[in-house]
């Protein structure tokens, strides 16, 4: 039930956005902005620790709100997506539309980035066509005058007939300010008189016709008739289903509106010649004219250094010659401080978890259990939780912070730029280069990020391509076989053959993500590309003690976690098989065999292949799942040097081919069980969660089925 005389303002904010009331008497504030303007900071510093997150009722962005009490009272913030404009071209901005217009918060707080004003304008004056309780904070200002930019915020009030307040969230600057202005706002209910825009005689005659039409269906107190009328004009039919949600009126079905709207469309055309499919394009080009008006009137540059240091970095970056390797050596490097500086952390956690499955195994006897309890408890569901967070916590607790750094510094957005061609070619967003990096660290972390795009068509490439970039668990698998097999037999260079190795393997997963990305979009999800503004926001100092929780708790905890729930009965299931035994074998080995003219076929052997199919839970753990199938012991177990692996492996039969068959599988197999439950928690479809463990799957297989078969073909083993 939408907003209708029974059902009014606070309701509204109740039932369809999900916002909890404590009081009638709350006051609900929107907090609107484009992205990179700080407004997350704001919104943080605002509500402290009273807050949570959720998701938009049928959506998967994210909707955040909090809480904060000024003068005794008690302010409900929701915080808004991110969002350019409100003309309704993605999912993030119909939300932020409709909470503006429907949920009828008391008032609305725009949080604009001073070093960039006149592009965050565009926004301030959408919203301002919608409801006068508008307060600009101008957030950012020690950037600004770091940069030489002046803003006479008082001018700018002036222009735009509203609040402004001049902040820098990070410091907690300028926020008692804000909260006396929405608290004075409120209270005295002063009737502001915001600008207008003035769009040109034809379009104003055009709404000054269709707004007579709408006022005794739509109440002005509801919708502005003039902003809803330009709605209607310029084709933006969501707006039509917005309106049925909420307000249970449905425009499509009243004739005279809408044989209105297809004449005043047509005298356009016929009488003045103007191209109606151009009609948003002449009512936004009217919003940046007069955002830069008054850009123009408020802001005095004394100095351009900073910006043009900014633009001068970005030459080098973003160039065509430069910019891509650039990308690959910053990555390179993240990946070999993760490899390097996760040894340590990693060993000091698989001894804990070694001596602690000691003082286990004395209390199972003491006690006197079964050895099959023991096992079962022990041997397989600790020793494979032991494996998964000694080996998975300590690479992404340093993956995903060095990450988060390069996006706090404005990064991130540079390498979406240098491969937005790329993606495009494969009628792919150029926002799955940021969800493909995040999949580097967790591929469950990568589907969660591909919330960033907006269609939903391309949203769906990216999470089913993201598993063919090698997350934190394959790599140690990668890593031994590359240093054991190919690189050391390079002699004192081993270690640059090494690193070598793992970054072809890194761009041959990028050209398959390009590839697969083509074949989706030509096959089962066709469609044409989507245009988006990718902002390269300026340089920043990063803030490491929020990157640090930020990674830390919202991504590596979060998918450690979900890799727990999913590896706790595998390492059940493993001891099982393996302990279990039918004639003088056991279950595993039974499987292996029978698996074995498969896995001949693809250039590997029936155990690698249950090693895989047992490691579905996690990664990690397949390597161990191998070691304790070729040496027949009851339980996974860790040699104590590459030397001993490689020896192992050999005497198993083992060929360079069977590694870089077992390398290729590992980069181009299904997804581990937290990525999956992830993919299942984003679309909400089992077909589209197949689809994503079947195509990596089949590409593997044809793969390492052309490699070994070739091999053997032209007698190179």
């Amino acid at each position: 039930m939408g907003l209708t005389n029974q059902s009014t303002g606070l309701k509204t904010l109740r039932d369809s956005f999900n916002v909890d009331l404590q009081s009638p008497d709350d006051i609900v504030i929107a907090l609107a902005g484009n992205p990179n303007t700080g407004k997350s900071t704001v919104f943080n510093s605002l509500t402290g620790l009273k807050q949570h997150t959720g998701n938009w009722p049928g959506k998967t962005v994210t909707n955040a709100r909090g809480t904060f009490t000024h003068k005794e009272q008690n302010y409900i913030l929701v915080d808004l997506p991110g969002t350019y404009s409100l003309l309704s071209n993605s999912v993030e901005e119909e939300i932020a539309r409709d909470f503006i217009c429907f949920g009828k918060p008391h008032a609305v707080v725009v949080v604009a980035d001073s070093t960039c004003l006149e592009r965050n304008l565009n926004l301030v004056i959408q919203i301002l066509e919608i409801t006068s309780n508008v307060i600009l904070c101008v957030n950012l200002i020690d950037e600004s005058k770091r940069k030489g930019i002046d803003i006479d915020c008082r001018k700018l009030s002036e222009e735009l007939g509203i609040p402004v307040v001049p902040t820098n969230a990070r410091r907690s600057i300028g926020l008692d300010v804000l909260k006396d202005s929405l608290h004075s706002m409120i209270k005295t209910k002063e009737t502001l008189s915001p600008i207008s825009i003035n769009y040109n005689e034809q379009i104003t005659n055009a709404v000054d016709e269709l707004c007579p039409l709408i006022s005794p269906i739509i109440k002005n107190d509801v919708l502005d008739m003039r902003w809803t009328s330009l709605r209607l004009l310029d084709g933006d039919n969501s707006i039509i289903q917005s309106i049925l949600k909420y307000l249970d009126i449905d425009l499509s079905t009243h004739n005279e509106i809408m044989n209105k709207i297809k004449t005043i469309k047509e005298e356009l055309e016929v009488v003045h010649h103007m191209n109606i499919n151009n009609l948003r394009e002449k009512i936004v080009s009217s919003i940046i004219e007069k955002a830069e008006t008054i850009t123009n009137k408020v802001i005095t540059e004394h100095k351009k250094q900073h910006r043009d240091f900014d633009r001068k970095i970005d030459k080098v970056i973003t160039s065509k010659a430069l910019g891509i390797p650039i990308m690959l050596l910053l990555l390179g490097i993240i990946f070999w401080i993760t490899i390097i500086g996760a040894n340590y952390p990693s060993s000091l956690l698989s001894n804990m978890f070694c001596n602690a499955e000691l003082k286990l195994t004395e209390f199972f006897n003491w006690i006197n259990t079964p050895a099959w309890v023991h096992g079962v408890l022990v041997l397989g569901l600790f020793r494979t939780l032991g494996w998964i967070i000694s080996v998975m916590l300590p690479p992404m607790a340093i993956f995903f912070p060095l990450f988060t750094l390069l996006e706090d510094l404005g990064y991130l957005p540079r390498i979406a730029f240098n491969l937005d061609y790329f993606f495009k070619k494969c009628c792919a967003h150029g926002k799955q280069a940021l969800t493909m990096c995040m999949g580097f660290g967790c591929n469950a972390a990568g589907i969660t990020s591909c919330r960033i795009i907006d269609s939903p068509r391309e949203r769906l490439i990216a999470i089913i391509t993201n598993n063919f970039v090698p997350c934190n668990g394959r790599f140690p698998t990668l890593i031994a076989l590359a240093t054991i097999f190919i690189a050391g037999i390079s002699g004192k260079f081993s270690s640059v053959i090494g690193t070598i190795i793992i970054l072809l393997t890194i761009v041959l997963a990028v050209f398959l993500t390009f590839g697969i990305s083509r074949l989706l979009s030509k096959t089962i999800l066709k469609g044409i590309p989507s245009s988006f503004t990718l902002e390269l926001p300026p340089y920043r100092k990063p803030q490491i003690g929020k990157i640090l929780i930020r990674s830390i708790i919202d991504r590596t905890l979060f998918v450690l976690g979900r890799a727990i729930i999913v590896a706790a009965p595998a390492g059940v299931i493993i001891w099982i098989l393996q302990n279990i035994t039918v004639g003088d074998i056991s279950i595993l080995s039974h499987c292996a065999n029978f698996l074995e003219p498969f896995a001949n076929m693809i250039g590997l052997d029936g155990y690698i292949l249950m090693a895989f199919i047992l490691g579905f839970p996690a990664n990690e753990i397949v390597i161990p799942i191998l070691i304790m199938s070729y040496m027949s012991t009851g339980a996974m177990l860790e040699l104590d040097s590459l030397s001993d692996l490689k020896d192992l492996l050999v005497n198993n039969g083992w060929t360079m081919l069977t590694a870089i068959c077992t390398m290729l599988f590992s980069l181009n197999h299904f997804p581990c069980g937290t990525t999956l439950l992830t993919i299942y928690k984003e679309t909400k479809s089992k077909k589209w969660t197949f689809a994503s463990f079947i195509i990596p799957t089949i590409t593997g297989i044809v793969i390492c089925f052309i490699v070994a078969q070739t091999a053997r073909l032209f007698g190179f083993y």
